[in-house]
């Protein structure tokens, strides 16, 4: 791998994508670097500062995969972030409003706390500084001591409405990772993470991510969006495709020019050329740009398939629990059925319905004795 230079790193940094690949190459880099790992952070926290909204969840992916798959060569960088996290979401907590970026932090979140990363305090402090509880509670505190309570009661209101996106989108999120994940807790070891169905990547040090290890799956409705946008695709035009197929052989023939009589079919050859080279130049920037569509969305529809794999997965094992809890339940209906079978049978028994006959009195039963 190449030397470790801050130059690098900033330029490391500055092309991060949110692809799995780029992420696991540069988390390769940085934890290959470890003895830098106070630069590196430090480095990472003021760029992640300045990076655009959508690209912050980038950077903490990259964080996340930093820490997870450091553990085993040793605790620099888990100790390093715990450093600079709570600036982190205090930062992101402040100036960040999607909901689909504080659903997936919560995600991650959720990771942290089920792996023992840190501890569940520490945790609740990260969560707490994302939703700006702790703030929230300050500013409606402070306002309505100065506002005499009136004020406060608008503050409050809007503070409750912010805490209640966020923490619908973060429910929104931690049921999808619950779906992912809530059967590989129980076949986790204490040493060792395990995801149901995720497989590592293929890299030269045994690399593997333990958090989205494809990207984040696409929403249904957008990926039915991007398949009808390929339906009017550049390669299905087929009046642009006929027009340039029925372009004349002379303007792409070199040895058509040596035929040329006067300036007047020359100037004609020329328009033609012309036109033809416009055609085509659209043409093609059509293609490349439907090239990069359909890139993307082979991607999606990669995440999208591994989505459903994992979740059918899940799907599956929980039908095999319920198919074994249903037999045992049928077992046991038997067996309250064979034990109903082997009580006595009470039409059988004598019809007391007038009443049972009198016991003997105390002086029936000395009168009998003697």
């Amino acid at each position: 791998m190449s030397a470790f230079t801050e130059t690098a790193l900033l330029k490391k940094l500055g092309e991060l994508n949110s692809s799995q690949q780029s992420i696991q190459t540069l988390s390769l880099w940085l934890i290959h670097h470890r003895k830098h790992h106070t630069a590196i952070v430090q480095t990472w926290l003021r760029e992640m500062q300045n990076v655009p909204e959508q690209k912050k969840l980038t950077f903490m992916y990259l964080a996340n995969d930093v820490i997870q798959n450091s553990k085993k060569k040793g605790p620099e960088y888990g100790k390093e972030y715990s450093n600079v996290l709570p600036k982190v979401f205090s930062h992101i907590g402040d100036t960040c409003k999607s909901d689909k970026l504080l659903g997936s932090l919560g995600r991650i979140l959720n990771i942290w706390q089920e792996r023992g990363v840190y501890d569940p305090k520490t945790i609740a402090d990260y969560r707490a500084r994302l939703h700006r509880e702790g703030s929230a509670a300050g500013n409606s505190s402070s306002n309505g001591s100065k506002n005499a309570g009136g004020d406060a009661t608008v503050e409050h209101g809007n503070n409750s409405s912010s805490s209640s996106r966020v923490e619908k989108s973060e429910k929104r999120e931690k049921r999808k990772h619950e779906d992912r994940h809530s059967k590989s807790k129980r076949s986790r070891t204490s040493h060792q993470p395990v995801v149901v169905e995720e497989k590592p990547a293929d890299t030269e040090n045994g690399h593997q991510s333990p958090y989205l290890p494809l990207g984040e799956p696409p929403e249904p409705e957008e990926l039915i969006k991007a398949l009808a946008s390929i339906e009017n695709s550049a390669s299905s035009d087929a009046v642009v495709r006929e027009r340039i197929a029925k372009l004349p052989q002379e303007i792409s023939e070199i040895s058509c020019i040596s035929k040329l009589e006067d300036k007047d079919k020359a100037k004609s050859l020329a328009k033609q050329v012309n036109e033809a080279v416009d055609l085509l130049n659209d043409y093609n920037s059509r293609l490349a740009a439907e090239l990069e569509e359909r890139t993307k969305l082979a991607s999606m529809l990669r995440d999208f398939q591994a989505e459903q794999k994992e979740l059918l997965a899940q799907a599956e094992q929980r039908l095999e629990e319920h198919k074994k809890k249903l037999a045992k339940m049928l077992g046991l209906q038997k067996e309250i059925h064979d034990h109903l079978s082997n009580l006595p049978d009470l039409t059988q028994l004598p019809d007391v319905t007038g009443g049972l006959a009198p016991l003997p009195s105390a002086g029936d039963l000395f009168n009998t004795i003697h």
